[in-house]
Order: C-alpha cells, then sequence, then structure tokens
C-alpha cells in the first residue's frame, strides 16, 4: 500500500523488515514516510494516537496469543500527543487523581483475592480435621493464582468464580504434587491435554481423601506440596 492510497487505518502484522507491515490477505505494506512507531506500553498515548486519525496498529499472535507491537502513525502526530500528555500529567490535579485510582485498584484486587480464596477453600469442602490444611492450600492457590497480569484462569471473567477456583486449584496440584514439570510428552496432538486430564482425575482422588476425612500421611503430596511451598515462603519473607 503506498502512502498515496486513501486507506490509512487498519491492523497488521510485522512485516519481512522494520518499515514495513503485512496484511491479512499477506501483502506487504511499506510504512508511510513521515510516520513512526509507537511502542506499545503507555495505554493513554497510544489510545489518543489512534483516536488522532491515521494508523496502523502492529500486532503479532503467538499460540492463542496476541501481542502488541505498537502503533504507526504520524510522527508529528505522536510528539504532539506525547507533549499534551506531559503537561496534563504535570498538575497536581493529576497526580491525585492517579493516587485516587491505585488506591481504588488495590481495594478492587484485595477484594477479589478475598473472594477468589474462599471459593478455593468452598471448592476443596475438605473435612473439618483438615480444615487448616485447607485455608493454607487456599492461601497458596491464590497467592498464585490471582496477581494482576499473572495471567493464570484467576483472572480470567468468562468463568464463573466457582469454576476458576477448581481450574486454578487443579493447576496448582499438577505442577507441586505430580511430577508433570519434568515429564517428557510426545509431541502428538492431544498427548498433553490427555495427560492433563489423568492427572486433574487423580488430583480429585487426592482431594476425595481429605474430603472424607481420611488421615493425612507424611508422605501425602498433597501434604508435602503445602509444606514445602509454606516453609519457602518463610524463608522468604525473612531474607
Amino acid at each position: 500500500m503506498r502512502s498515496s492510497d486513501h486507506f490509512n487505518q487498519g491492523v497488521f502484522s510485522p512485516g519481512p523488515n522494520a518499515t514495513s507491515v503485512r496484511s491479512a490477505d499477506g501483502k506487504i505494506h511499506t510504512v508511510p514516510k513521515g510516520w513512526e512507531l509507537l511502542p506499545p506500553g503507555d495505554a493513554a498515548w497510544t489510545r489518543r494516537v489512534k483516536a488522532a486519525g491515521d494508523h496502523w496498529v502492529v500486532q503479532e499472535k503467538k499460540g492463542r496469543k496476541v501481542f502488541s507491537k505498537g502503533v504507526w502513525a504520524p510522527a508529528a502526530t505522536i510528539a504532539k500527543i506525547q507533549k499534551d500528555l506531559e503537561a496534563e500529567r504535570s498538575t497536581e490535579s493529576f497526580a491525585k487523581r492517579k493516587q485516587a485510582d491505585a488506591l481504588r485498584r488495590e481495594k478492587v484486587q484485595n477484594e477479589y483475592v478475598e473472594d477468589f480464596t474462599q471459593a478455593v477453600v468452598d471448592f476443596l469442602a475438605f473435612h473439618d480435621r483438615h480444615h487448616e490444611l485447607a485455608l493454607q492450600m487456599a492461601k497458596l492457590v491464590s497467592d498464585h493464582a490471582t496477581p494482576v497480569g499473572s495471567g493464570t484462569v484467576a483472572r480470567t471473567k468468562r468463568i464463573p468464580v466457582e469454576e476458576r477456583a477448581e481450574a486454578a486449584v487443579i493447576a496448582w496440584m499438577r505442577h507441586q504434587t505430580t511430577g508433570y514439570d519434568s515429564m517428557v510428552i510426545p509431541r502428538i496432538k492431544g498427548q498433553r491435554r490427555e495427560v492433563r486430564r489423568m492427572l486433574a482425575q487423580r488430583s480429585k482422588e487426592l482431594l476425595g481423601r481429605y474430603r472424607r476425612g481420611e488421615p493425612s500421611v507424611g508422605s501425602c503430596p498433597l501434604a508435602v506440596a503445602v509444606s514445602k511451598s509454606r516453609s519457602s515462603g518463610k524463608e522468604a519473607a525473612t531474607s
């Protein structure tokens, strides 16, 4: 696409060189003269540049995930919006608003962590004799799954929190109570999914023992994993 073409907005993937992009139909387009690439990272800057007019969004798909590579737009537009943002962000009102937003996000996050941890305890549904172990395990699962940006199933809103809790427990057990991380799994379609299904079934059988109130033995992989994780956490906190 030449810079003189009327089509001046779209979504592309990276091209073969630093000043080109590839459209969905596979065609290579040279970036118009006078444009520059605004890298990802500043949401407000990116949003305003896109709203200002001419721009090309560049994204790269890796597996099931799509990663932003930035936005091509006229250099003058990018520079003007940067200057405007810097002026806004230097004001006292902006600083106060930013602090208020941070406190609000922290409050929302803390409430979600509390709700998610309780959802894990509810899913575990351990017998009263194992209640303390359930609380310890729920905290470990929640600490791993709930941080913002972690990319875990606990951060998705596409399924109810109860289903997120179950998925997070099974994932935590897969890594902490089985040999999954050291397994050599053949690169056969569906093989990894089948291994995960098998390990999930074993994890559910193990959880069943605690739900029925069966005595915990020292060699139980779940009890060992919880004890080991708690010890590691204490060491990290005191180091």
